[in-house]
């Protein structure tokens, strides 16, 4: 296979896969970057945690003309924290480049994100609903857009999402590239995709399971009134680093959240009722490893990357067999090992025999885990859990912010400050050029620029003493979250 170098991508890019340890691409991103730049639409099946979100962020931050003021490329997802994770890794590989990425989802501020996309926007991550929004009430400008991206495609075209995606692709300009991503591609939603595609190129990237063979699976037939004594005792016997348990209600991830506590376990939950900035802040908190057990719904099934994660539990059967392949796919990422459970009542057995015939192997049942077996686990089961855990944040963060100091000027809209002033002021400091400057943000009262190349506190002392737009500014560092 290819090394990333073995590409004609730019300079910047270039230095940013270098910061990021990418050395070879995936057997997803080598076929992508091989047919993406012919132009034709893509529709890309490839399982989860093959490396499709690479696979598009780098060509299109190849393809972006830096000068637009304007979005070039739409990136169309089901979630909010999915929106925020593709924002970060446009963020992370189009950082040299400077290349400008915006989110919109719901129970965000609108106002804020209306602001956003007044400055400088190349690309733009959004929920269906709130771009739709954006377009409604004129805040957003589409003329220049020229790559729309359909991830988790599957989701995306069902009917919860379905009219709002049509509506956006109608008002997208008609010459454009689309993208469609999935790990599962159920037929209906397969023919629903032409309508979105003009003479697409099919990438299918075949495992030999549907299920990541690096992935342990078993099942666990319960009795309803055990379910929650039962996910007690397996996870005192598996004893696992990092665990996600999946339930479909958010009512019951509640429920369980509230007997994990009480039961001992640093955990926490998340579901789509939760406010945004708590959703943010859990799964923030969930990667940095301030608990080791995650209750959720299948809001955090599809694109959440969590290197660490070495075990799920479905304490409920998913509802959507396509469903099952996303959770599962949250371990054995990275090409790590992975263990999943299934804890199976009765009344879902028919659910299991559909998600059976869909990954087209029969699910290993187990022996259930007895008391005796969870008292004899339970010290070193809360020995784990109150050890420190090692942060699950990816060490990429260090590497992509090396030699990089984001400095706020005391200056914005409301006093005319204007990007160009920022770039005059910083290229006639001695040893600056353009290419040490990097993302600059004008807001209403603040400027923030970013400086390169180990440059940072250097301009930060000259600043002290160096006018901005004919009068001195108070300028100072922004301390990395």
């Amino acid at each position: 296979m290819q090394t990333f170098n073995e590409y004609s991508f730019s300079k910047p890019l270039k230095e940013a896969l270098q910061r990021l340890h990418y050395k070879k691409p995936t057997a997803v991103q080598a076929a992508v970057f091989n047919a993406f730049f012919s132009g034709q639409d893509l529709s890309v099946q490839a399982q989860t945690g093959s490396g499709k979100t690479l696979a598009y962020t780098l060509p299109i931050c190849e393809k972006i003309e830096w000068e637009g003021h304007e979005p070039q490329a739409i990136i169309l997802v089901p979630t909010r924290e999915l929106a925020l994770q593709i924002q970060e890794a446009f963020f992370k590989v189009g950082r040299f480049k400077r290349i400008k990425a915006v989110g919109l989802y719901g129970k965000a501020p609108f106002q804020i994100q209306q602001k956003e996309l007044k400055q400088k926007t190349h690309v733009v991550i959004a929920t269906p609903g709130r771009l739709l929004e954006h377009i409604e009430k004129g805040t957003i400008l589409l003329e220049q857009v020229r790559f729309l991206v359909i991830d988790e495609a599957d989701e995306m075209l069902k009917m919860g999402f379905l009219e709002s995606v049509k509506a956006i692709k109608e008002r997208l300009p008609k010459e454009r590239q689309t993208l469609l991503f999935s790990a599962t591609f159920p037929k209906a939603i397969e023919n629903l995709a032409y309508n979105f595609l003009v003479n697409p190129q099919n990438l299918t990237i075949t495992p030999e399971k549907v299920v990541n063979h690096q992935i342990e699976v078993k099942g666990y037939a319960v009795d309803p009134e055990e379910k929650r004594e039962i996910l007690l005792r397996l996870t005192k016997v598996m004893n696992p680093d990092c665990c996600m348990i999946f339930c479909n209600r958010k009512a019951e991830v509640e429920a369980l959240y509230q007997v994990l506590k009480n039961a001992g376990y640093r955990c926490n939950r998340l579901h789509g009722d939760l406010e945004q900035r708590d959703r943010f802040n859990i799964m923030k908190d969930f990667k940095k490893g301030c608990y080791r057990y995650l209750v959720c719904t299948d809001v955090a099934a599809r694109g959440i990357d969590v290197k660490q994660v070495t075990y799920v539990v479905s304490y409920d059967v998913p509802e959507d067999k396509e469903q099952y392949v996303h959770r599962v796919g949250r371990t054995g990422r990275g090409g790590k090992l992975g263990q999943a459970a299934m804890l199976i009542t009765p009344d879902e057995e028919v659910a299991v025999r559909a998600i059976e015939e869909y990954i087209g192997e029969k699910l290993e049942l187990a022996a259930l885990p007895t008391k005796e077996a969870a008292a004899e686990g339970e010290q070193a089961f809360f020995e784990k859990m109150n050890q420190s855990m090692e942060s699950m944040e990816d060490p990429q963060d260090e590497a992509i912010h090396e030699g990089i100091l984001k400095l706020h000027i005391n200056a914005g809209k409301k006093t005319k400050m204007r990007p160009v002033d920022v770039v005059g002021t910083l290229c006639n400091l001695p040893g600056m050029n353009a290419e040490d400057i990097g993302i600059i943000q004008v807001q209403d009262i603040s400027t923030y620029v970013e400086i390169l190349n180990g440059k940072g506190e250097k301009v930060y002392k000259l600043l002290q003493s160096t006018p901005i737009k004919g009068r001195m500014r108070k300028v100072s560092k922004v301390e990395r979250r």
